[in-house]
């Protein structure tokens, strides 16, 4: 009878060899760096299958199965994406989005088999930029990361034209990717920044859920409105002095939101 672990472990090194000759073609053919994501998840059936499916979309995949790991693995390596599993072994993936989130604001996207709606929110208020459940469909999650990517990009990217806007306290540089409030800086994410950047360029006009997914999150994601609530109450908590009773970002029922400036 065959040794079926032995044959397991000789397909995994064959197909390992594989994708690592066809990431070098894609390199040498390409111009730009491969994108190197972190996946910190306890699950080695789910982040294996996972990290193949990755790869098979051109990004470099780096495992680890608890978040400590995972903390020292995005010291030394220093991601473009971390994916996060809200439920390891050592410390929760609240935990690890926020430490992660206090020294960097990489795109990050948690993973759950809850579908709970305190769990979810709580992820995303812990500084996640987006999440996905499982059963996890890798195409849509490959989706998902490419917009995150594709905003960091244009978030990076010089816009010598553009001039300071000044609302209030608030001053919004955008050509540096950076937003002052009384003249010192605010830590704001990639993704809390371009949310404010599309509340700015539509002063006094109300923005809906679906509008504000489409324009921040990109046009191809599949997403919900918890995403956007989520976000702008980690936005009003760091511009609104009252972030219960906000003055810039204002709710209005059933439709979305609007800012004005005070």
């Amino acid at each position: 009878m065959p040794d079926v672990g032995r044959l397991a472990r000789q397909r995994d090194e064959s197909l390992s060899e594989l994708r690592a000759f066809c990431n070098d073609q894609r390199r040498s053919a390409s111009i730009g760096v491969v994108n190197r994501l972190l996946f910190i998840e306890d699950d080695d059936q789910i982040r294996l299958a996972l990290r193949l499916a990755l790869e098979d979309e051109g990004y470099e995949v780096m495992e680890a199965g608890d978040g400590t790991s995972g903390l020292a693995s995005f010291e030394r390596s220093e991601p473009d994406l971390v994916l996060v599993d809200l439920r390891l072994p050592d410390m929760s993936g609240f935990e690890v989005t926020r430490r992660i989130r206090s020294r960097s604001i990489v795109p990050i996207i948690i993973v759950t088999a809850q579908i709970d709606t305190y769990d979810l929110v709580a992820g995303l208020e812990a500084g996640a930029d987006d999440y996905v459940t499982k059963p996890v469909v890798p195409k849509e999650l490959a989706a998902r990361i490419r917009a995150l990517l594709r905003r960091v990009q244009l978030h990076e990217a010089p816009i010598a034209s553009a001039k300071a806007s000044v609302f209030g306290d608030l001053e919004i540089r955008r050509e540096q990717g950076v937003v002052l409030k009384d003249g010192k800086p605010l830590p704001l994410t990639k993704t809390e920044f371009l949310l404010l950047c599309e509340f700015a360029d539509h002063v006094g006009m109300v923005l809906s859920r679906e509008q504000l997914l489409e324009r921040v999150w990109g046009y191809d994601y599949l997403g919900d409105s918890r995403l956007v609530d989520a976000h702008v109450r980690r936005l009003r908590v760091k511009v609104e002095d009252q972030p219960d009773d906000p003055r810039y970002v204002v709710t209005i029922r059933g439709i979305g939101y609007r800012f004005q400036s005070p």
